[in-house]
């Protein structure tokens, strides 16, 4: 790599607004999902912590901890632990328009940032819970006026290529697609129910085009389709993920965010795990799927808030992966799914399997092992223990082939907290029906769907 003089890298510091670690501006390419590795990595900057509406906050003024250095902390743990990464940055509506000092000068440094470095500039409606407390309408003028906010920030007539938005409805997805022309969206979080401010259980955990019945439920066909790729925001221990909320004094988000692993169990432990996830993605689901794919999410004010040890396994868990997976790429959230769209014109291909054993840290029993099965007619998961060679029961079956709807509209102080999508078996075990039981045990029907797409399951049980 060449380097730069000080004189150089003074220039570049003056020109993006201060505070911008040194590094090559990483090429553009067009991407091919099929036969790679792809790490997407997305921030958030706000000002109060659930900014449910414009005018309606939950939490605290969160400006003590958004200045700018503390984001320069964030992108320099970024380009040591992997050069020529790009981020995702989504300003929620109060940062984009907040005055003050800090505010001011943090956008004019990400503006720089994606000048020098390629990054995405994008927008978070209502602190990733959007839905549950605005209407439809609200959304998409929130959507639209935020994107004309970001073009004038960013200046060049910019667009990003996708939206950072937690949870969002059908509408929403379609209004994106047809009227911003924005064909990414993060907006499904997957398999959360029951911890934080929404629920939003049921969807595959891979890229999928959403259905206009449900933002959760894959598209079934042209009359149904919505053309935004749909995306998840936190990549999660599966074994974990299966459980409610904080059941049992487990985490059920823990996974590869920060928070959950390094946060509450150390740094030793907790990087165990996000290697261990990863792993589940990068080596077997790889072997599986053709692709591996992960995604985290480190908001802003994690820096500040997080214990200080926190702060540096970032650049080294991405150290680790490029490492172990040398030809791993760390590419924005719209870079991704667009190149997911270019070799995927509608949801007919999709067929994503996963299979993990516990890690033995968490809620992750070692002794367990799941396995996940993912297409357009249904998700479908199987828990056993592989120890005893027992073939496991069925702790998940969401068919996609059932009609589906999404909540009413909220209103003012009267938020619609679940956007799930439950049907036959919901691996959360709410409900008596989720109750797990064997295969050979589901109706006949239900047997001759699975069959269809997974004929051996109803051999030795799909092992492998």
């Amino acid at each position: 790599m060449m380097k730069r003089s000080t004189f150089e890298l003074l220039l570049i510091t003056l020109f993006t607004g201060g505070l911008l670690a040194a590094s090559e501006p990483s090429s553009v390419e067009p991407l091919t999902v099929k036969g790679g590795r792809f790490l997407t990595l997305n921030t958030v900057i706000r000002v109060n912590q659930i900014e449910a509406a414009r005018n309606m906050n939950e939490g605290v003024d969160e400006a003590a901890v958004h200045t700018p250095e503390t984001v320069a902390a964030f992108r320099d743990a970024v380009s040591r632990g992997f050069p020529g990464a790009r981020v995702t940055w989504a300003f929620s509506w109060l940062a984009l328009r907040d005055q003050r000092p800090n505010y001011a000068a943090i956008r004019k440094q990400v503006v720089g940032y994606h000048k020098t470095y390629g990054d995405e500039i994008t927008f978070i409606p209502g602190g990733y819970f959007a839905p549950m407390y605005s209407s439809r309408a609200q959304v998409n003028l929130d959507l639209k006026e935020a994107l004309q906010e970001i073009r004038v920030m960013v200046g060049d007539d910019y667009k990003p290529k996708s939206i950072v938005a937690g949870f969002l409805a059908a509408e929403n997805l379609r209004y994106l697609a047809e009227e911003e022309d924005i064909h990414v969206c993060q907006g499904t979080i997957w398999s959360q129910y029951g911890i934080d401010n929404g629920d939003g259980d049921g969807s595959i955990s891979y890229p999928y085009y959403p259905s206009r019945e449900h933002g959760c439920k894959p598209a079934q066909g042209r009359g149904d389709f919505i053309d935004c790729v749909n995306l998840d925001g936190w990549t999660c221990d599966f074994l974990c993920a299966r459980r409610f909320g904080f059941e049992g004094g487990f985490n059920s988000r823990l996974g590869v965010g920060p928070i959950e692993s390094y946060h509450n169990l150390g740094v030793e432990k907790g990087m165990a795990e996000v290697m261990a996830v990863t792993a589940n993605h990068f080596d077997d689901g790889f072997a599986r799927n053709g692709f591996g794919w992960v995604t985290n999410c480190w908001e802003i004010s994690l820096i500040k808030n997080l214990k200080p040890e926190v702060m540096d396994c970032l650049a080294q868990w991405l150290q680790n992966v490029k490492q172990r997976w040398p030809d791993t790429r760390l590419v924005t959230q719209g870079e991704f799914g667009e190149a997911w769209r270019r070799e995927h014109p509608d949801n007919s291909g999709l067929d994503y399997q996963f299979v993990q054993r516990g890690t033995g840290i968490g809620g992750s029993e070692p002794d367990l092992e799941i396995r996940w099965y993912m297409n357009s007619d249904f998700r479908l998961a199987l828990l056993r223990d592989w120890q005893t060679n027992d073939p496991g029961k069925v702790i998940d079956f969401t068919r996609y082939d059932l009609a589906a709807r999404e909540p009413a509209d909220p209103s003012a102080g009267h938020p619609s907290r679940n956007w799930s999508l439950i049907n036959r078996i919901n691996q959360k075990n709410r409900r008596p029906e989720d109750a797990p039981l064997p295969l050979k045990d589901l109706s006949p029907d239900e047997q001759s769907l699975i069959r269809k797409h997974y004929p051996a399951l109803f051999g030795e049980a799909g092992r492998s």
